[in-house]
């Protein structure tokens, strides 16, 4: 046993290990999704962090010490956020011939996800750092951690809001759009990048293509609009 925990203590200081379970977590879990074929409630994520936290609450590892490892992901999310550029790019003539429904819709989306997660919370009388950490849920993580910052919130209880948003949109998106007849791809894809960011779009592409392509549009615009709105909206409503 004394060599056991000599080897465990070496590895849990080495990033490499924490860097390594992550991936393995999300390969194990994507193959899951895959082989139940990727019904709704099989969340890639969702069940990646089911198989990572009681490994760091066995082994008592700190978040910090497991984030040391698992940085670089964290690092990756800056170069994703800026290659949302391609899907809306490649749907170019799609969004200029559209502009007017694709921004109505993206204003009301970005305004009512935000606006109605502070009144909300005002109404459960919840501190005011978490009512800003809460105001940007919707938005994909890096723009979120930086408008969570910039308005006085605590980014890292913005992450996990952000990630608990993305993750319950993805599941609830498709039995909800069914429920509501609502049919048209353009449409449900569009709806769940505005309200689920990135873990939302990833579920869309498993759907159907073009409901991906239109989420990666919605995610990368309500990107860029919330980072302009939500400070006004703070100032307004709190």
């Amino acid at each position: 046993m004394t060599g056991v925990e000599n080897l465990w203590s070496y590895l849990s200081t080495t990033p490499l290990l924490w860097l390594t379970a992550t991936l393995l977590a999300y390969l194990a879990a994507d193959a899951l999704a895959r082989r139940l074929s990727n019904p709704p409630w099989a969340n890639t994520v969702l069940m990646s962090v089911l198989l990572i936290a009681p490994v760091l609450w066995f082994t008592q590892t700190t978040y910090a010490t497991y984030f040391e490892g698992a940085q670089f992901i964290h690092f990756l999310l800056g170069p994703a956020t800026v290659a949302l550029a391609l899907p809306l790019w490649d749907n170019r003539e799609t969004i200029r011939n559209s502009v007017a429904p694709i921004l109505l819709a993206l204003l009301v989306g970005s305004v009512v996800a935000a606006g109605s997660a502070i009144l909300m919370a005002r109404a459960f009388d919840l501190p005011t750092e978490v009512i800003l950490s809460l105001a940007p849920k919707s938005t994909t993580a890096p723009v979120a951690l930086g408008v969570s910052e910039a308005i006085g919130g605590l980014p890292t209880l913005t992450a996990v809001l952000v990630i608990l948003t993305g993750i319950i949109g993805a599941i609830i998106v498709t039995p909800l759009m069914n429920v509501l007849n609502i049919q048209d791809w353009r449409a449900r894809g569009f709806a769940v990048g505005v309200a689920a960011h990135g873990i939302g779009t990833a579920r869309a592409f498993q759907v159907n293509p073009v409901a991906g392509a239109y989420a990666g549009i919605a995610m990368a615009l309500n990107a860029l609009l919330t980072s302009l709105t939500v400070p006004f909206l703070v100032k307004w409503l709190i």
